[in-house]
């Protein structure tokens, strides 16, 4: 059994007794048995003076890109850190006055564009100079920690979901994240990890033996998690990626696909570790809300084989090849950033829109990105915190 930094915390919280503490937390901060950490922190004696949530709010009652206002009371004040502009995003500095240590629980689902470990990186630089610690309290990878898939960000490119120098997939936990962040920002700030006992970089998630819990409305399981890295790129196309569904990311669509035609094409490609099954859906809400659109549904075969970055990009691809005239990359603002399509900042530049564009082979856009691949697998092991 993995134990999460939260339940080493609170078997020996007693230094924490004198602090006045703050908390970054959602409903993925529980203990092994699903008891909240604030209530535990709180039974434990700490004092907790405030809690600040991320995108999506303290229980993810908010739908992607939503500002979270009013949230539920816990008897605790509750500060969120995703509003209608990105100076939402940093904590406004009257709420650190009588801070001295903040400390960071939330469960991260392995994917550079999930903004909660950039959430993480930016409250690193608002505290920078000031006398206030960062404790973060580490969880799994969902993803493991071994595989890392597709391109470095370029730095003109960055955004809420192009924080942290990554790829798509990164292999890193929180706390390795933020090791990385300190080295490559350099933000005047005392950090500290309070490590997992027993998670190896080998474990998905279902290995860890713990309660998968929601971490935001449209990741239900860790099915969902697996192939977000590559899915998520369909935020920045004129295609559902399934939100006003109950099963997003794990099945896209637009009314302009034919399923058949689509699921054929996809499967000559021979993409290892996935079956494509061809479906219809009609999302309640997002694109094409009350429309039935073609769709197509990714069953993941092999865990281990599957490259969920490179079956995005293989998609989306196939679709430009197939529907021409019908597929479009976004251009509206996305994630406060309204300089760059959202295609784009997902994929950390305009490169491999363009290859897509140009109906460059799949074999020549995925090797675009294996040389940094090979770099980052060198450099992520300097943050190494597991084996």
């Amino acid at each position: 059994m993995v134990l999460n930094g939260l339940d080493i915390l609170i078997q020996d919280p007693d230094s924490l007794k004198k602090r006045n503490v703050a908390l970054i937390a959602n409903q993925t901060s529980v203990t092994l048995d699903l008891k909240y950490s604030w209530l535990e922190l709180q039974r434990k004696g700490i004092n907790l003076k405030k809690i600040f949530s991320p995108e999506h709010g303290l229980f993810s009652t908010e739908q992607d890109q939503i500002a979270v206002a009013g949230q539920p009371g816990i008897g605790c004040d509750v500060v969120s850190l995703y509003g209608d502009s990105a100076e939402s995003l940093l904590p406004d500095q009257r709420f650190l006055q009588d801070i001295d240590l903040v400390i960071f629980d939330i469960q991260d689902i392995g994917s550079r564009y999930y903004t909660y470990s950039n959430t993480l990186a930016l409250f690193m630089e608002a505290v920078s100079g000031r006398d206030i610690e960062i404790l973060v309290l580490d969880r799994p990878n969902p993803l493991g920690g071994h595989t890392v898939e597709g391109p470095l960000s370029d730095p003109a490119y960055s955004s809420f979901v192009g924080i942290l120098p990554v790829p798509p997939r990164h292999g890193l936990t929180a706390g390795e994240l933020a090791r990385l962040y300190l080295d490559h920002k350099k933000p005047d700030v005392n950090l500290r990890i309070l490590s997992m006992n027993g998670w190896e970089r080998w474990m998905h998630f279902p290995d860890t033996e713990h309660h998968w819990v929601v971490p935001s409305p449209n990741m239900p399981t860790w099915q969902t998690a697996l192939v977000y890295p590559g899915m998520c790129l369909f935020e920045g196309l004129n295609v559902s990626e399934g939100r006003g569904t109950t099963t997003p990311f794990l099945h896209f669509g637009a009314p302009f696909i034919e399923p058949g035609a689509l699921s054929a094409y996809l499967t000559s490609i021979g993409i290892e570790g996935v079956l494509f099954r061809p479906a219809y859906f009609k999302p309640s809400f997002h694109k094409y809300a009350g429309e039935i659109s073609g769709a197509i549904f990714l069953h993941v075969t092999d865990p281990v084989t599957f490259a969920p970055f490179m079956t995005g990009i293989a998609i989306t691809a196939a679709l430009h090849e197939l529907y021409p005239d019908q597929l479009e990359f976004l251009r509206e603002v996305y994630e406060f950033n309204d300089r760059f399509p959202a295609f784009d900042l997902l994929c950390g530049s305009s490169t491999l829109r363009t290859m897509i564009e140009n109906n460059n082979p799949l074999a020549e856009i995925r090797a675009s990105w294996a040389d940094d691949e090979q770099e980052f697998l060198s450099v992520k092991q300097n943050y190494h915190l597991y084996h």
